[in-house]
């Protein structure tokens, strides 16, 4: 356990955050400072922290003060010294013989050091500022006199960003440099040296971390930051959030190549603007027919897909799509991988739908769908690659960041379980069901007949419920096609043969689901007691939000 000894000023925050955080497992051992009034001795007390003080005594030269904080602090194990706020340059009286220290300076060096960081920005009108943590070196000369130059110039062990807005006074832009930027970055570094991570080379002036890389020991997790800076700009206020009582902003990342629904062209400029939910749904359609290379279209509602489909022209493909659940697709999000044309814009405004989405318009179609005043029509530019790696999901107090779901399955890759082989027809149907099912949410259950969606069983909590609600889409609201004769795909494995016998009373003929179920020889003995066909892909698509 690495101990700290914490020199402070007045309130010592900082201190009190690691205390309070113990990063690494590093703990404080005791609290100094040059003042019986200070409030950081109160605070630590009710921590039981150690205390002890060192008052500067009229005519004590710097050498005789750090003399006597060494001795206060000989009755304590300590293995790093952290500054906060401590109003004394020191010298190589206590450098030389304590542990590495550290100090927090409110600016990001060699930017702004000195007194006064937080004035010197907002004069200097800069946009970013921020901290740095740094060692701290000699800055005195042999006569003890502070050299202003060596002030706050140690070797940096990490730093954080933060914003300056329009507005800011110092006061404002000081508490947030505090709880932004140094209640990040203090525990940060305090952590590296707990974990043994952190080589201080003071003759060289320089500090590495070992930690702070971009990969990890793991080769199947190569490239995962140890640190995520993001750094977006307000594209626009949004009416609202999910809800009228929550506010809302969108952000964009100007340095994203990948065709976005956030730095789309809206070309109907007298439509409304999107609103949060807007965006949300139009993210998730354009992600999903960016996963088919033929002419495809789908229908999103609140994220998931109540239809979906390929063909060989873009109104089939779209006709196909709505047809499986018109009635949800009301309201909808329509999106298409092909410059849309007129044919298929007379069809997409036969019904209220909120945004479409596309990589162009033809002019004919540009006029139809201008007729409806509140059809917010996106052009997104050419789809070109997926670039973007990562997704992430924020959660209060930090956020979960992954690799993209870009996985595909060919034909090639399943694996056929059963005694009933599947027609080439249902390979390909299960190769396109697999690619659409990694955008319903779990649990989720996906019906389909060659290259169209038949009925979509998404969010259950229970796999056998998305597999009746699936069939009852299917069999009461597509149109044109039904559940008997279909194929089925299941996000995740069955656990049990009861997802195979509902798929049965459906009428479903072939099933594509990863494996991997201790019970795998049950569910393959009821899909062959049922003569269904059944193919594992070894892969799971889980989607929870």
């Amino acid at each position: 356990m690495t101990r700290i000894a914490g020199m402070a000023g007045n309130r010592g925050r900082n201190l009190l955050n690691i205390a309070d955080r113990k990063p690494g497992g590093a703990e404080l051992a005791v609290v100094l400072t040059s003042s019986e009034d200070a409030p950081v001795l109160e605070a630590a007390a009710e921590r039981g922290i150690p205390t002890e003080v060192v008052p500067l005594a009229e005519g004590m030269s710097r050498s005789e003060h750090e003399k006597a904080v060494l001795e206060a602090l000989s009755a304590h194990e300590f293995d790093l010294v952290c500054l906060d706020g401590y109003m004394r340059i020191l010298s190589d009286t206590f450098l030389s013989e304590a542990p590495t220290t550290l100090n927090v300076h409110p600016s990001l060096l060699p930017a702004f050091p000195g007194m006064d960081a937080w004035g010197d920005a907002l004069e200097a009108n800069v946009s970013v500022t921020g901290c740095t943590v740094h060692v701290v070196t000699d800055a005195t000369d042999e006569d003890g006199t502070v050299v202003e130059s060596e002030v706050d110039g140690g070797p940096i062990v990490t730093q954080e960003p933060v914003p300056v807005y329009e507005g800011d006074d110092e006061e404002s832009l000081k508490e947030r440099v505090l709880y932004e930027g140094e209640f990040r970055a203090y525990p940060r570094a305090a952590k590296w040296f707990a974990e043994g991570s952190v080589d201080v080379d003071t003759d060289a002036g320089e500090v590495s971390v070992d930690v702070d890389v971009a990969s990890t020991d793991s080769d199947d997790h190569n490239g995962l930051p140890t640190r995520r800076l993001v750094s977006d700009d307000r594209a626009d206020t949004l009416r609202y959030g999910e809800n009228p009582h929550q506010d809302a902003a969108v952000y964009a990342d100007y340095t994203c190549d990948e065709a976005s629904v956030v730095h789309a062209d809206q070309l109907n400029e007298g439509a409304k603007a999107l609103s949060y939910n807007n965006y949300n749904d139009a993210d998730g359609a354009l992600n999903l027919i960016k996963e088919f290379d033929e002419p495809a279209a789908a229908v999103i509602k609140h994220t998931n897909p109540a239809g979906c489909a390929t063909a060989d022209d873009l109104t089939n493909a779209y006709e196909k799509a709505l047809s499986t659940d018109p009635m949800s697709a009301f309201g909808g999000i329509v999106a298409l991988n092909r410059e849309c044309d007129a044919d298929t814009a007379e069809r997409i405004i036969d019904s209220f739908k909120e945004v479409v989405v596309a990589p162009g318009y033809a002019d004919d179609a540009l006029e139809v769908l201008f007729e409806k005043g509140n059809l917010r029509v996106l052009d997104v530019g050419e789809l070109g690659e997926r670039t973007e790696r990562f997704t992430e999901k924020p959660l209060v107090g930090g956020r979960l960041v992954q690799e993209r779901d870009l996985q595909s399955v060919s034909v090639e890759d399943l694996e056929v379980v059963t005694e009933r082989e599947p027609t080439e027809e249902q390979l390909e149907s299960m190769v396109f069901a697999w690619q659409t099912l990694k955008h319903v949410k779990s649990n989720g259950i996906l019906f389909t007949k060659g290259t169209e969606t038949v009925g979509v069983g998404m969010g259950q909590v229970s796999r056998v419920d998305a597999v009746r609600l699936a069939a009852m889409k299917a069999d009461e609201h597509a149109e044109g096609k039904d559940a008997e004769g279909a194929v089925m795909a299941s996000d995740a494995f069955f656990p049990f043969p009861d997802g195979i016998e509902e798929a049965a009373k459906a009428g479903i003929e072939a099933v594509v689901q990863p494996g991997g179920s201790v019970n795998d020889d049950d569910v393959i003995a009821a899909a062959d007691e049922h003569g269904i066909a059944m193919a594992f892909t070894g892969q799971r698509s889980f989607r929870h939000d």
